[in-house]
């Protein structure tokens, strides 16, 4: 029989447990001690990213307060940076790519809940879809990235915009829902 952590980790839908709890737990432990780490103790603040996060690429920085569910389904690559109070629903995989930067009040959201099956969202069924961000991308202040989405490379989103769909390579993105306005140039061979 399979364990709804497997339900999870399989993209299915699922319901919580002693199991995710007891993860979520160990990750917001880790939380607490980057979050209360003093202005100066910045080898602490790594040490728990490290210990928390699935990976954490050279130069990647992340500026407290920083919330995540379970931080083993985060991968930031080399020189991300993500700014104060963001908060990863890490439920799915989140991939962000290298040079990738985040505005404070980031919220990058992997779980859906049943919008048909009254029954089942009363149950409390969820399911979780990873979100990619590609290299080189920005999210301005307050951006909120949907379950499933991916965002292309070189992109730039919008102070406040709310990311329901892919958004392509190369593009800047506005509104509630994000929509594209305009091309970016496209960058050859970046070095």
């Amino acid at each position: 029989m399979d364990t709804h952590p497997e339900r999870l980790a399989r993209g299915e839908w699922y319901l919580d447990g002693p199991q995710l709890q007891a993860r979520r737990r160990d990750c917001w432990r880790l939380l607490d001690t980057f979050n209360a780490a003093r202005a100066d103790e910045d080898e602490v603040r790594r040490d728990a990213l490290i210990a928390m996060l699935g990976a954490v690429g050279e130069g990647a920085i992340v500026v407290p307060r920083f919330q995540c569910t379970y931080g083993t389904n985060i991968r930031l690559g080399a020189s991300a940076f993500v700014n104060a109070n963001a908060f990863f629903m890490d439920d799915a995989p989140i991939l962000i790519g290298a040079n990738v930067r985040l505005g404070p009040g980031a919220q990058l959201m992997t779980a859906l809940h049943p919008v048909e099956d009254h029954g089942r969202r009363r149950e409390g069924w969820e399911q979780a879809l990873p979100i990619s961000i590609g290299e080189n991308t920005w999210l301005g202040a307050s951006v909120t990235v949907g379950a499933g989405v991916t965002i292309g490379r070189n992109s730039v989103i919008g102070a406040g915009s709310v990311v329901l769909r892919d958004i392509p390579d190369h593009v800047v993105a506005v509104g509630t829902p994000a929509t594209v306005i305009r091309q970016l140039p496209v960058e050859e061979d970046a070095v």
